[in-house]
């Protein structure tokens, strides 16, 4: 059975830090390519980042370019997002996905992942 379980949201101030992460079990971590989404109350899911299946290719909206930062670590089967400079517009429940590293899927559509875990919630306070 396929599992992602995500790990570290909490309340944090803006301009603070956070890292999640994700822990993956059930698959071939190597051959899939992972990525995090988020969730606010009232809104669509909508992506943050994403990175390749070795880690050579990693993927940002604008707004998290600069601030946010996705790794990988295939020998422990973990996928982390780094969070700095949080403004209170990244509160949300930040979701880990995973699909397999098919060229020919999107990296920022939430239809191309196959693998969802069940969310974990950040607050940030102004």
């Amino acid at each position: 059975q396929v599992q992602l379980v995500e790990s570290g949201g909490r309340l944090a101030q803006a301009g603070g830090s956070l890292r999640l992460s994700c822990a993956v079990s059930g698959l071939t971590f190597s051959s899939y390519v992972m990525g995090w989404f988020r969730q606010a109350p009232g809104k669509e899911r909508e992506f943050v980042a994403a990175i390749t299946w070795n880690g050579g290719v990693r993927y940002y909206t604008d707004s998290m370019k600069g601030r946010f930062t996705i790794s990988r670590d295939n020998a422990k089967n973990t996928v982390a997002l780094q969070m700095n400079s949080l403004k209170p517009e990244d509160t949300a429940v930040y979701y880990c996905a995973s699909r397999p590293r098919t060229r020919s899927a999107s990296y920022d559509s939430t239809a191309s992942y196959e693998y969802w875990g069940q969310g974990t919630q950040v607050t940030v306070s102004s």
